[in-house]
């Protein structure tokens, strides 16, 4: 249950965080879902895998959003497809994804002017980025 309620505290982060470009995950133009293997996604990484977990006792907000984005990109990308343009496309949108939700953690929680800044740089960065993506995926369906 703890699962399930962290996945839909991402997905409502990001929908509320991220513009909607940012949020809609292409569909891979082959395949989909799980892999032959039956995992999803970046393949037999997952959550646990990387040492990322639902959030402890002791997490601060700050600590429990990062992890939330963590594991979010790695629950959310899509499967490979085995076309190496696609995957890598979708993947990176995935990493764009999360690196944008990581950055509205720090824009939210944190202090110094510094990070503060380049989390607002990479929220333009990535959001720029996604756009690419998304209309390279859009011409290049396979």
């Amino acid at each position: 249950m703890k699962r399930i309620s962290l996945v839909i505290a991402v997905c409502a982060g990001v929908a509320a965080c991220s513009p909607e470009s940012a949020t809609q995950t292409p569909t891979p133009a082959k395949g989909g879902g799980m892999s032959a293997d039956h995992s999803m996604g970046a393949g037999t990484m997952g959550p646990d895998a990387m040492g990322m977990s639902a959030p402890a006792a002791g997490d601060s907000e700050a600590t429990r959003g990062y992890k939330a984005a963590m594991v979010g990109m790695m629950q959310g990308v899509p499967a490979y497809v085995g076309n190496p343009d696609i995957d890598f496309m979708t993947q990176m949108r995935g990493h764009h994804v999360a690196a944008i939700a990581m950055a509205r953690v720090e824009l939210a929680q944190g202090q110094n002017a510094k990070a503060r800044s380049l989390a607002q740089e990479i929220i333009t960065a990535q959001e720029r980025e996604i756009a690419v993506i998304d209309a390279w995926l859009a011409a290049n369906p396979d």
